[in-house]
């Protein structure tokens, strides 16, 4: 594999020299304040092979990249009845948008928009409760790294998310006109604000996302984390919605599961071959890392990665 750190050096002293770099996201303070140099990548490929380059084991905040794991949990939960209270399907839309959830009866498209994260949210809450749902999302992803305690939430994040998160309210509410925010909505919320305000490295989200290369199961300890349909389903999500209305754009320059967060990280798999994470701050305007991004397309173009080449 010294073939990959060559590569992602290459990458990384691409994006080290590039001129445009996107946009910080301005309305969480805590990441308007992030330095637009920042970039860090780790590959980590089916034997356990771990390469990293730049700033790979810098905490940052992972944002909707949560939405990936919690959804997993909900998937063991509930299994094929979430369902009924999330859909599969592409929205089009930006990640915080309210316009379809009036004609289509408060039933958020997908679980990786923030209405169908919330819907999910509000799935654990009711399982385990509003404390012992961040614990138990605390257990899952440290269950899966091999430095465990490095994995927290952010409580300074959480309170300006929540500080600031008038539309992530109205959409709760909104939802709870239906009847699909099931709990008080003060309680689905306080659980989403806080998993979002999750912080990692490139090193760790890159073991987080094991194992969704692995067909659910963590390589460490060979234990069956979600089943073998529940990991395809996710990275069926991943591909479709996983970028919200730049999902399409993704799938034709990257061609690999990924779902990003506004913090600038995006965690990318190749089914059966490496987990990949990448973190740049500054985001394109459908609120996805621009220059993560691009070195993931350059790392498809090197390495023929691409789910869609015959030879994959």
């Amino acid at each position: 594999m010294t073939q990959i750190a060559d590569i992602i050096a290459a990458i990384a002293e691409e994006m080290r020299i590039a001129a445009e770099r996107g946009t910080v996201a301005s309305y969480i303070p805590p990441l308007a304040r992030v330095d637009l140099g920042r970039f860090g990548m780790a590959v980590i490929d089916a034997d356990g092979h771990c390469h990293i380059v730049g700033d790979a084991d810098e905490p940052f905040s992972i944002q909707s990249v949560s939405k990936v794991f919690s959804f997993s949990m909900a998937l063991n939960a509930m299994g094929e009845e979430i369902w009924a209270r999330v859909r599969q399907e592409p929205s089009g839309s930006p990640f915080n948008s309210i316009v379809q959830l009036e004609s289509e009866f408060g039933i958020p498209r997908n679980p990786f928009i923030n209405a169908g994260a919330i819907v999910v949210d509000d799935i654990l809450v009711a399982r385990y409760g509003k404390d012992g749902a961040q614990k138990r999302l605390l257990d899952f992803l440290r269950s899966l790294v091999s430095a465990p305690d490095a994995i927290q939430m952010d409580r300074d994040v959480a309170r300006q998310e929540k500080e600031t998160g008038f539309r992530n309210i109205a959409l709760a509410n909104y939802m709870r006109t239906f009847g699909n925010i099931r709990n008080p909505v003060e309680d689905t919320l306080d659980f989403y604000f806080h998993q979002c305000a999750l912080t990692m490295s490139c090193r760790q989200l890159a073991e987080v996302g094991t194992y969704l290369m692995m067909e659910g199961r963590n390589p460490r300890t060979k234990e069956q984390v979600v089943t073998p349909r529940h990991a395809q389903t996710v990275l069926a999500l991943m591909m479709m919605c996983g970028h919200y209305d730049g999902s399409g754009a993704f799938a034709i320059r990257v061609g690999l599961p990924g779902k990003s967060g506004v913090g600038g990280g995006i965690l990318a798999v190749a089914p059966g071959i490496a987990s990949i994470a990448v973190w740049s701050p500054g985001l394109n305007a459908q609120g996805n890392s621009l220059l993560g991004t691009r070195a993931l397309e350059r790392l498809v173009q090197q390495t023929g990665w691409s789910v869609f080449r015959p030879s994959y």
